[in-house]
């Protein structure tokens, strides 16, 4: 398939999915349903290709497509995929096709709401191959929109109304794009000088020593504010528990397993490849931040009696992790922070999945009411207990490596903080192991009797993304080395083009 556009292919099957749905009369329910699964497939099918067609060994750049679109501002439509942005797009596609599955129960106008899903995952799939800075911000505007819809539209009013919790969501993200643009901006304006300006992130990159110092300080402060909102940074995360919680079972694995990476995706991409002195001067605070993320989320999660608020609570704590290999800046730590988002995404959407079937099921999603689910619904507790255990870091599965190397990199940069991220350890078993107990152990309740286990299209999410944790938990250097094929050459072109930043930095890029 040389020459063959295979990451337009990707885009286009989903709008003509988009498309091919509108089309589709109002009543036709199954048909809308077997459209969309049809759609998902194939995408995953050509993303699947790709992994496997790219080559670790050259590692870069690779699958390039660009076309100049505005040239006056130095506008082109730029694709392409390297080991830091394949392994988000494959997570995306499995989480996206897992989401389709985990929404099948949904039965008032599933016409609309699998367009609005479709388009979320657009807005995500093209946020990670977009090569070019100004379609990377069409494609993260395009996720933003979606997302208040299925929530008004298809969320769930149990503890906080759909309409607080969507606008909430809207509005932090909003906000957080608006800080994103003004660094974005600022980038533009001082990277290259007038009449060579470009979006082009490689190029952007390469001329990164032009930015000065306090330029690259105020603009990457911009960029953190805008990815941090997204990413649930402390303290820019009280969005997500009431969003997660709102939104429909499939949107909460989107949001939680896909759109969060974008932010920590973003701050790699245009933080330390683009702007190394403003990440360097930020990167204590991030750590702090993280530290507070991943100690305090986990404090409130102990706390929750409502199974998604663990979880959401979970979500931001483990997202901690994620931000303190990206503050720790050596190459060891971001190789685990990029493929702990991926095990992140992962565990994360099928905890939503699961949940979602145990509501559905019980009609009740709050702890003190259940217990004993194991006997009357062992693959869904099969399910809950696969999720748990990634979460909690268990060797064998996806996030034991990725938790190892962040924690082996940080601590050359922050050793205290390092410690302090470890002890999310123990918080993270005693939420879980007591979630786990409490909701599948213990006596047999009659009253869960007559519920049915997962059957048929409902056993998609578990048996896709529980065998990815898997796979990858025992063949780690699948992911860990197709992470590093991407982020070798990138530091590797950062230290050649920036040779005076190791030591305007402090000694941090050794």
């Amino acid at each position: 398939m040389a020459g063959f556009p295979i990451l337009t292919a990707i885009l286009l099957t989903l709008v003509a999915g988009i498309v091919l749905l509108a089309l589709l009369p109002r009543s036709a329910n199954q048909a809308v349903k077997l459209m969309t699964a049809a759609v998902m497939s194939i995408a995953l099918g050509l993303t699947l290709y790709v992994y496997k067609a790219y080559d670790a060994g050259v590692g870069g750049l690779q699958f390039v497509e660009q076309v100049p679109w505005i040239k006056e501002l130095g506008v082109s439509y730029s694709l392409g995929v390297d080991g830091i942005s394949l392994p988000l797009l494959l997570l995306t596609m499995l989480v996206g096709y897992a989401s389709i599955f985990a929404s099948w129960d949904v039965h008032e106008r599933p016409k609309e709401f699998f367009i609005h899903l479709l388009l979320l995952i657009v807005g995500a799939v093209g946020t990670f191959i977009s090569q070019d800075l100004f379609i990377f911000l069409l494609f993260y505007e395009l996720g933003i929109v979606p997302s208040y819809l299925l929530v008004l539209g298809w969320g769930s009013e149990k503890r906080v109304s759909k309409e607080y919790a969507g606008m909430k969501l809207t509005i932090y993200l909003l906000l957080g794009s608006a800080f994103m643009l003004a660094g974005v901006v600022l980038l533009y304006l001082y990277a290259l000088p007038e009449g060579l300006r470009s979006f082009n992130m490689a190029a952007l990159a390469q001329a990164a020593g032009n930015v000065t110092e306090p330029v690259q300080i105020i603009a990457f402060f911009f960029l953190l504010l805008g990815f941090g909102s997204t990413l649930s940074m402390w303290p820019f995360y009280s969005w997500a528990p009431d969003g997660y919680a709102a939104a429909p079972t499939g949107v909460s694995m989107i949001h939680a397993g896909v759109l969060k990476k974008v932010g920590a995706y973003g701050l790699i991409r245009l933080g330390l490849l683009v702007l190394p002195a403003g990440v360097a001067f930020w990167a204590p605070f991030i750590a702090l931040f993280a530290v507070a993320n991943i100690v305090y989320a986990a404090f409130v999660a102990i706390a929750q009696q409502d199974l998604k608020y663990v979880v959401a609570y979970s979500s931001i704590s483990h997202i901690g992790y994620i931000l303190l290999g990206v503050a720790a800046l050596n190459l060891i730590s971001l190789d685990g922070a990029i493929a702990n988002m991926v095990a992140h995404g992962l565990m994360s959407a099928l905890f939503f999945a699961m949940i979602g079937l145990v509501e559905v099921k019980t009609k009740t999603r709050h702890i003190p009411d259940l217990g004993g689910l194991a006997h009357q619904l062992p693959r869904i507790a099969a399910g809950l207990m696969l999720a748990g255990m990634s979460s909690l870091g268990l060797p064998g599965l996806i996030g034991f490596v990725p938790e190892f190397t962040i924690f082996l990199g940080a601590f050359r940069t922050y050793p205290v903080y390092t410690l302090l991220a470890i002890s999310g350890i123990v918080f993270t078993a005693l939420y879980i192991l007591r979630l786990l107990a409490n909701v599948l152990f213990g006596p047999r309740k009659a009253e869960f009797d007559q519920c049915r286990d997962a059957s048929g299209v409902e056993m998609v999410p578990l048996v896709v993304l529980g065998s990815v944790l898997v796979l990858f938990g025992v063949f780690p250097q699948w992911l860990m080395g197709m992470v590093n094929s991407g982020m070798e050459p990138a530091w590797a072109q950062l230290m050649q083009h920036l040779p005076a930043a190791s030591a305007l930095l402090g000694g941090v890029f050794q």
